[in-house]
């Protein structure tokens, strides 16, 4: 198990992720700087802002219901690109594999709960 959030595979990929986000975002029409751009940072960091927090709750309800959280940000941080997608601002390519990057966060999201759930039990 890790110590810190920043030994998690989900955080350092939604790291990586977030970091991409930040780079594609900057390239957006100065009209979307209060909207688009500020809405997928935001959600885009409070991923990795939850799985650290959910690292430092003690509780394994608290931990998990952060978690959720952190998977649904991974959600709308998709329908965000959907959008920016659909306005042209990325290209296809560019589009798909970040929401295949982001579905695969999801799916480690729920793999570590279940990991949670699993060392609880063995308690």
């Amino acid at each position: 198990m890790a110590n810190t959030f920043k030994e998690l595979r989900i955080w350092k990929k939604g790291y990586k992720l977030l970091m991409t986000i930040y780079d594609l975002t900057e390239k957006y029409p100065p009209s979307e700087k209060f909207n688009l751009v500020s809405q997928t940072r935001r959600s885009a960091n409070s991923v990795i802002a939850n799985i650290a927090e959910a690292q430092g709750r003690y509780y394994y309800a608290d931990k998990v219901r952060v978690l959720y959280v952190g998977r649904g940000e991974c959600s709308e941080t998709q329908s965000h690109l959907v959008v920016a997608y659909g306005r042209k601002y990325i290209k296809k390519k560019v589009y798909q594999e970040l929401d295949e990057e982001y579905e695969g966060l999801s799916r480690g999201i729920n793999s570590y709960i279940i990991r949670l759930k699993r060392d609880k039990e063995f308690d």
